[in-house]
This record gives structure tokens, sequence and C-alpha cells, in this order.
């Protein structure tokens, strides 16, 4: 699935970001620019959480293909690193990406837990990256100057699935468990969090997602009675969570956040069992029925090249590679002019208005509410506006 070219970085300096560009020669002549450049796209392709990297590494190729079709003067090979989720595995990738194969930028990570090892590499690279999907609130907290994420963050999903819990499902009783992850315990935070802003005081579990039997977890939901369930993780352990949890007996409404968002989550618990299970997303999936052209067009045009609709984070792909092309249409090729050009974007993305803020996180704060209905997972509304039917 790489797009097709071959990396030509002529009158670059060996640089570990392959990013420093091309300095004039003695007697005042530039070196030739690169005929090919290389960006990155780095996340969880064959592992357990793959369904929600695809869509986000499909999103950025169709961008990609679409602009080397134009036949630039500086074309762009798109060079994918499955980490398989694993942050070991990222650190070791990020390092062959900036010595070996000379990237120039990094779509990703798309976890939060190999964000957190691989950002202090690229960084020290002087290489920007833009994740798709990463939301756990302290990346933005180093001081990067390099990192950059196209969505908002836990600490705006996860109130705003608290107050969904509160006031859009009316739970008094609610039950929040986490799987430990950086992503799914602090996510789990800020929903408890919120929830106590609401008078809601929620009784608390953690799991391991590497473990199949969570009966211990489960005895203790279905003891407390809640109304309201939700799950900080991912959506392999969520679906096997959920099965369980129904298998008990307990019919308390199921909330989960973005890393659930993935039809695996139904497949595991299975259709009934999922049945009105709600996941929260600061993410903005295309329906059928969608009306605006550009998004439309975005729409069709992945479904004729994958066979399928949008899926999660497609778009937020699609975005934070259409901001490298446009550094690259204006004529940045290298990691310091792409980063600085990344700090003057502000486009009508496919996903929502793409600016960033001085700390590498996106402006807009939109989060969104789907839920599953005869096995399908589709668009409730907005986190302040969803109502249940």
């Amino acid at each position: 699935m790489l797009a097709a070219g071959v990396a030509l970085t002529l009158g670059l300096a060996a640089c570990s970001s392959g990013g420093t560009e091309a300095t004039p020669a003695e007697g005042g002549s530039s070196a030739a620019a690169p005929s090919t450049i290389k960006i990155g796209f780095m996340g969880d392709l064959t592992g357990p959480n793959a369904g929600i990297v695809i869509p986000p590494r499909n999103g950025a190729k169709l961008v990609i293909d679409d602009y080397n079709k134009t036949n630039p003067a500086v074309k762009i090979e798109l060079v994918e690193y499955d980490s398989q989720g694993d942050p070991s595995k990222a650190v070791a990738l990020a390092q062959q990406a900036i010595k070996t194969d000379k990237i120039v930028a990094l779509i990703g990570p798309a976890f939060s837990g190999e964000s957190a090892q691989v950002a202090p590499v690229l960084e020290e690279a002087k290489l920007p990256s833009i994740s798709p999907s990463a939301t756990n609130a302290a990346l933005a907290t180093n001081g990067w100057k390099y990192w950059h994420r196209v969505l908002p963050s836990d600490s705006i999903q996860g109130p705003g699935i608290g107050d969904f819990i509160a006031t859009g499902v009316g739970a008094k009783k609610v039950f929040v468990i986490d799987d430990k992850s950086e992503y799914g315990k602090p996510l789990a935070d800020a929903v408890k969090a919120q929830l106590a802003t609401k008078g809601v005081t929620p009784e608390t579990d953690s799991l391991d997602p590497a473990e199949s039997d969570f009966s211990s977890v489960v005895n203790k939901v279905a003891a407390a009675k809640p109304e309201a369930i939700f799950f900080g993780g991912y959506y392999a352990a969520g679906g096997n969570l959920l099965k369980q949890l129904r298998d008990k007996g307990v019919t308390a409404k199921f909330l989960s956040g973005d890393g659930s968002l993935d039809k695996g989550l139904v497949d595991g618990a299975g259709a009934a069992n999922a049945e009105g299970a709600l996941v929260g997303c600061p993410c903005y999936i295309a329906t059928p029925d969608v009306t605006d052209a550009k998004v439309k067009a975005f729409a069709d045009t992945y479904k004729a090249a994958y066979k399928a609709d949008p899926a999660i984070y497609a778009a937020e792909g699609y975005d934070a590679a259409t901001v490298f092309v446009d550094a690259v249409k204006a004529g940045n090729v290298t990691s310091d002019k792409i980063n600085e050009f990344i700090a003057t974007v502000d486009i009508a993305g496919v996903s929502k208005q793409v600016k960033f803020e001085a700390n590498g996180e996106v402006s807009a704060k939109d989060i969104y509410i789907y839920q599953v209905k005869d096995g399908v997972i589709g668009l409730l509304g907005k986190a302040n506006e969803a109502k249940l039917g």
C-alpha cells in the first residue's frame, strides 16, 4: 500500500531527520531540490486494534496519491511503519525512519502510549508530526515544538462524555472501568472528574486487556447495579467486556471512548449484546446522508477507493496528510520549513477547521456521540446536543 517513488534527496546534508535544507554551494548556486521526499505513517496496522488505525492510513494515502497524480515537481512517498501499538517497537521504527529512511515528516503515531515514547525522539531530530488519533491530554504539556494532533484531547473528550452520561443518559449510578493504559486510564479519570461536577461519584475498577476473563470486574459491576458503565480502553477488550457483562445479566447503558469506535466492538460483544452501546469520539465520521459538498466528496472518494465507508479517524488522517501536502505545494520540502508552515495553517478540513495552537493542539473542540443500532455504529450527534431515542 505504499505510494510509488524512490527517494532522491539530492544535495541534502546527512542529517538524522533527513530534513535539513540544501545549502548553497561556495560559489552561490543552490543545490538541486529533491524530486521525491518521504513522509511516514506510524500506527497499529496489523495488531489487535488495527481497525482504528487503518482508516486514517487510508485517508492519508488518498491525499498523497491524488497529489502525486498531478505530476508535481516534488513527489511524496508515504512510508508505513507498523508499530502494532507497541511503544518499544514504535521507538525503534522512529529511529529507522529518521536515520535510514530519512523521512521529513510523520503522520502519527496513532496511539497515545507510543506517541509519548516517540515524540521526544522526533523532537530531538526536529521532525514534525501530526497524530490523527492520539488523545492523551498530557502529550500537549511537554513543550514540544514539532508535535501536533488534529483532534481534541481527552481533556475535552472526557468531560464531553461525562456530561453526556449525566445529562443525555441521565444516569445517577455509574461504574467506570479502565484498561490501565496511557490512553484508557486518563480518559476514564477525566470522565470520573466530570461526573463529580454533576454530583455523581462512580464506583471504579481496572482490567488487563491482555487477559480474556474479566469476571472479577464483571462481578463487581453486577453487584453495584449501575445505570451506566463507562469503559476507558480499546475495542478488542471493550467488546469482550460488554459480552461478559450482558452474559452476567448486567443491562446498564454501556459507553466507551474513541478507542472503541470500531465494528470490532460489535463483533466482540455480539450484535445483540452491543445494541444501544454508546461511544464518544473527538472525531467526525461522514454518514451516508451527509450534505456538505467537501465532506461528501471525501466520503465518496474513500468508498470508491476502499469499497467501504469512511470509518474512525479516516477524515483526520486525510486532514493531517493535507497539511503536509499543502506545505510541500508551498515549496517546503525540509522538516524545519514544513514545521514552520504548520504554524500558519488554517484550512477547512473534512473533519473540522484545522488550525493549531502553540502547544500543537487543534483549535476545534467538538466531541461526538455514536450509537450501535441493528449492529451498525451510527452518529447520534454532538455530545452537548445528542438525545437518546
